[in-house]
């Protein structure tokens, strides 16, 4: 067995566990040995029944009073067992998992840890991880990992897998310089494997991450300066010259632009003037109008007969651009053919929208994957748009290319990253800054409160609905989990219909459900027929819904402050006074001083800068915060040094020319190859 073999070739997976993997994206060993932990816990103290809290994980000593026992008729499989001791009694559960009985022994204790409910009054465990004494006192003392779950893979599943891998395969080659390892205090990168999976202890485990950390922004920040010295200054085919058009619809808008869109207007307009391919990200918050820029953006290009596109993320978020562009085109009384193409047209529909892109030019065309699907061929494309940077890699942006001559590259991101870790993340990009909110809108005002407060924010809720506008409601988890505790969409939608029975329609939304049904979801609260949505982190890039006037976070603590500002942005968005209700749900001195600095300010470089100084270096135990970047545990705000020290050394090995070529780069540059041909078109490589 070698890094490529396949899942199925690891001691206990068959064919319906390999399915379940796949489920997952693994699919070869090296997979499993990448699927990284999404946190650590570690066990408690092991206590008598009576000091065991309901809703909390526990680790409860006892003796089984009799031998387990399987219920009679039980589709589940359910077998049962009690523990008692002088404080109390405990009824323990375990599904489709017969073997428990020949585990347990009547008359011995055991130590069982899990999380304990009160059902009817009686304290219940389900689902127990079983411990003989002697062997939870070896486990407590180390960091046990928690790794991401989906396809019906338990924590259990995957440690077993991992630790089989660990101690089957052979050692790799060691691949970075030893001079860089020394001079950044870098481990080695087998121990960093072995560690990120099963630490020895907490320091151990920082030392791998940091090593594995410095290697993705390694390996980002290479690729894509390689990728920009192979595209130096393109001469571009397209010849745009102003017409005054911009300033004349400009005049005629209901609205004055604030000075940080037109510059960021001007900065695009010289680019598309310069003879050269413009590359260029417009970085805004939330609110601050990127999209009206990049609409003055295509009607610039149209003007001079050519055609130009934007690409949104979703369906729904694109028939809302082609409907406000349509309309705006209407009232400045442009006559500009615009075309819509996405993935849920029906058939003759693509065929007329494939129709008029080879016909029509100059024409504004909105879409989204399906704009560089094989399909269709474009007249004379001149700039193209891509709203959202981190739903779209390089790779597909430049799609585009193979389809004409290389158009204008225009790039949207409503990620507050900090100037100095923008330059270095969209090294192959101009920068220009959106950082002034129009003065139409209102700010947010923010809350951050416990779990007390739930009854008086439905309350809120229903006083908002009644009023005529919309709230959303984000959980974080799709459904219940036996290994992480927090709200989840399935239950809490359930809630939420009784509590606004005969008010409201409730509805949910999440990422595991089919597009055409995402989108339906989405149309309908778009359209007022559905008042309140329960939702996962989904909606966090999704259409401007400006009736909408409540967002209340759960288990607010278990978001990065990043995605929680990106999440609020989804209101706002109209002229009404909207709120941000954030739940938390730790009882956490230290996450309420971080989500205060939300509380305090609606301002998303402000919170990018509070929350890289809050930030210490174990604060990796739990959800990343990157939203623009998928890397698998690199986060660009908590990590921020690392990247720095990346992009340094990236810049030492680009200066001497060849040098991948050369000892002792050799083994670094196979293993760059490797990772973009792997990860590349998710690393945006």
């Amino acid at each position: 067995m070698n890094l490529d073999s396949s899942i199925r070739e690891i001691k206990g997976i068959g064919a319906k566990t390999e399915e379940m993997f796949h489920k997952a994206g693994v699919y070869t060993v090296r997979d499993i040995l990448l699927y990284f932990p999404r946190d650590y816990e570690k066990f408690p103290e092991p206590g008598p029944v009576g000091q065991a809290v309901a809703e909390r994980k526990c680790a409860v000593i006892g003796k089984i009073a009799k031998k387990p026992s399987m219920v009679p008729g039980s589709r589940l499989q359910l077998v049962t067992a009690d523990i008692r001791d002088d404080s109390g009694r405990m009824r323990l559960n375990w599904f489709r998992s017969p073997y428990v009985r020949s585990l347990l022994e009547a008359g011995k204790s055991y130590i069982f840890y899990g999380i304990v409910h009160q059902k009817k009054g009686i304290l219940t465990m389900d689902q127990p991880e079983i411990f003989e004494p002697e062997k939870y006192q070896a486990v407590s003392r180390t960091l046990q990992p928690v790794y991401p779950l989906t396809g019906g893979l338990t924590n259990h599943l995957i440690q077993k897998t991992v630790h089989t891998c660990l101690d089957d395969i052979a050692l790799e080659l060691e691949y970075l310089p030893e001079d860089i390892r020394a001079r950044n205090h870098l481990c080695e990168y087998n121990f960093a494997m072995k560690n990120i999976h099963y630490p020895q202890d907490e320091e151990s485990c920082i030392t791998a991450r940091n090593r594995l950390v410095f290697d993705e922004f390694l390996f980002f920040v290479l690729g894509m300066r390689y990728g920009k010295e192979a595209a130096a200054r393109t001469k571009s085919a397209y010849s745009i010259g102003d017409s005054g058009l911009c300033s004349r619809i400009l005049k005629k808008l209901p609205y004055s632009l604030t000075d940080a869109q037109l510059k960021a207007l001007e900065d695009v307009k010289r680019d598309m003037r310069s003879g050269y391919v413009m590359q260029r990200l417009i970085q805004g918050d939330v609110g601050s109008g990127k999209t009206i820029v990049a609409f003055l953006a295509m009607f610039d290009v149209a003007d001079q007969g050519y055609q130009a596109a934007m690409m949104a993320p979703t369906d729904v978020l694109a028939r809302q651009h082609y409907e406000k562009l349509t309309a705006l085109c209407k009232e400045q009384g442009l006559d500009f053919p615009v075309i819509l193409l996405t993935g849920s047209l029906t058939a003759k529909e693509k065929r007329e929208a494939y129709e008029k892109l080879r016909e029509e030019s100059p024409a504004l065309i909105i879409g989204t994957h399906a704009l560089i699907q094989e399909k269709p061929e474009y007249e004379n494309l001149a700039l193209v748009i891509t709203d959202e940077q981190h739903r779209f890699g390089v790779r597909q942006r430049e799609s585009f290319s193979d389809k004409g001559q290389r158009p204008h590259i225009l790039v949207m991101s409503a990620t507050p990253i900090p100037r100095t870790l923008a330059i270095i993340l969209y090294g192959d990009l101009d920068i220009s800054v959106i950082d002034q909110v129009p003065a139409a809108r209102l700010p947010i005002k923010n809350c951050v409160v416990n779990t007390g407060y739930r009854k008086k924010a439905y309350e809120f809720i229903e006083k908002e609905v009644m009023a005529g506008h919309q709230a959303y409601v984000i959980c974080p988890f799709v459904e219940a989990s036996e290994t992480m505790e927090g709200e989840n969409v399935l239950d809490y939608a359930k809630e939420l219909k009784k509590i606004f029975q005969g008010i409201c329609q409730v509805e949910y939304l999440h990422g595991k459900m089919k597009p055409e049904e995402k989108n339906r979801i989405m149309e309908a609260f778009l359209k007022n027929e559905i008042q309140v949505l329960v939702s996962t982190t989904v909606v966090e890039v999704g259409v401007d819904v400006p009736n909408a006037t409540v967002m209340m976070i759960e288990n607010a603590e278990r978001f990065g402050l990043a995605q929680l500002h990106q999440l609020r942005g989804r209101v706002g968005r109209g002229k009404d006074q909207s709120y941000c209700i954030m739940i938390d749900g730790s009882g956490n001195s230290r996450q309420n001083k971080r989500l205060d600095i939300l509380n305090r300010t609606n301002d998303g470089f402000e919170i990018a800068s509070q929350d890289l100084k809050l930030r210490g270096p174990g604060d990796f135990f739990g959800i990343r915060q990157s939203g623009d970047f998928s890397f698998r545990l690199a986060d660009v705000f908590q990590d921020s040094d690392l990247l720095k020290t990346a992009a340094y050394e990236a810049g030492m090995i680009m200066q001497e020319e060849d040098a991948l070529d050369q000892e002792p780069y050799k083994k670094l540059k196979k293993r760059l190859l490797a990772y973009q041909k792997e990860f590349g078109e998710k690393m945006n490589l």
